[in-house]
This record gives structure tokens, sequence and C-alpha cells, in this order.
């Protein structure tokens, strides 16, 4: 379960410029894009997930941080003229972005991610039906997962060299974000399993159930805890949870 929300006791400039755009959306209609920062990505890849941002016609926000060890220049990664194009209504951030605090936002309406759990966590948590692009092997397993359970589709790539067009990700971000029929259904899921995601109370009895299984239930595991002497604190948390 991802940290909650704590707002910072200063001025958090980021976030008051970050807010201050999505701030002029309305409520829902925003697609957060934030692709994770191992995946690589391609010049062609960014060209053709740019392009169908712009074509979906929808508001959008796209955590765009540049990979380690990247010296590409901004105007080397987008298309000419992407920016001044979808200026009023999309917002390319550079640099680092407060993910929960824009997923929480009232202007957001779905998330565009690469499928790492984490993220897919913190997405679902607030309700926000997935656009699943995928990069990496283990992503796919989650990715299936997900879409079974009806919160979130996958961008089709072609079956011969695994690229995936500005259609197919205009056409995904379309139908998840405002289509009123199979669409209607991620976004209503995505909110359903926001209480599973979001519940506390349910997480730490999880967490309880699985450290319950592991140290109580596998006693070959026990000499590793006396040597970094855990055992004792750790038995009597558990054994006291279970009075």
């Amino acid at each position: 379960m991802p940290p909650a929300v704590v707002e910072d006791s200063g001025v958090n400039e980021t976030w008051l410029s970050i807010s201050e755009r999505l701030n002029n959306q309305n409520n829902g209609s925003v697609v957060y894009v934030a692709l994770g920062s191992e995946a690589m990505r391609s010049q062609e890849e960014v060209t053709e997930l740019a392009l169908g941002l712009e074509l979906s016609g929808l508001p959008f926000f796209w955590a765009l941080r540049k990979l380690p060890g990247s010296n590409k220049s901004e105007s080397e990664e987008l298309p000419n003229g992407f920016k001044e194009r979808t200026r009023s209504r999309g917002v390319v951030w550079k640099s680092w972005a407060p993910q929960l605090k824009i997923l929480g936002h009232e202007s957001m309406g779905g998330f565009l991610t690469h499928c790492g759990w984490s993220s897919v966590i913190e997405g679902l948590q607030f309700g926000k039906p997935l656009i699943m692009l995928l990069f990496m092997a283990d992503q796919g397993l989650n990715a299936r997962v997900l879409h079974e359970n009806k919160v979130g589709i996958e961008i089709s790539r072609g079956e011969e060299d695994g690229s995936f067009t500005r259609n197919s990700v205009a056409d995904s971000i379309r139908l998840v974000m405002v289509d009123n029929n199979e669409g209607l259904i991620y976004r209503k899921k995505a909110r359903e399993i926001s209480a599973l995601f979001g519940d506390k109370v349910l997480h730490d009895q999880y967490m309880h159930n699985y450290t319950h299984l592991v140290f109580l239930k596998n006693p070959s595991i026990q000499p590793l805890l006396y040597h970094e002497g855990q055992h004792n604190k750790w038995m009597s948390k558990l054994k006291a949870l279970n009075s």
C-alpha cells in the first residue's frame, strides 16, 4: 500500500505549479502519463505516444523524465510543434513530479502507465482506470490480471515487431476515459477496487496474516531472526496480535 498523500508544511512550489494547471481542467477529464524510470523507450515510441495523446483530443499531464544516462534534448524527444499544438490542454513535465498528489487530484480521470506494480497500486488507490503500455516482461503478468478484472486495458502492439501506433494509443485512451459502454465498465470497476487498495485496516490485516504465516509457521527462518536479534521482538508482537 503506498504512503498517504501528506501536505507539505511549507510552500511546495512544484505542486503549486502543477495544481494550478490541473485546476483549469474539468473533473475526471485528464489522463496522467508516467512510464517509470527504468524502461527503455525508443525515439519512435516517444513520437507515437505523443501523437497518440494529441490525437485523443483529451487533456493530459505527461511526466516525461529523461532516462538515466540520456542526454537527449527536449526537441529530439517530442515531435515538432507538439507542445504548441497541445498547449491549451496538455502538460509535458520534464522534472520530478509528485505522482500521488497528481493521481489524487479531482481532474484526473485515468492513468497511462507502464504497469509497474507500485504505480498500479497508486493508480487504483485513487480509483483511476489504467491504460497500460508495457515495456518489460513482468509487466505483462500484471496487465493480464488487471485486464481480467476490468480495471484497465493494454495498448495493443504489433505481433511481428512489437510496435504500437498513435492510433492504438488514442483509441485506448478514449475508450477508458470517455466511452460510455465498455469504458464505463473500466471506470466503475476501478472506483470499486479503490476501496480495497486504499483500505489501511485491510492492508494491515493482510500484512499481519502474512507475517504470522512466515514467522510462526516456518521454523527454518527463526535462526536468522535470532542472529539479527529480532526474534523475541517479532514473536512477542505476533503473539500479542493473536491473543
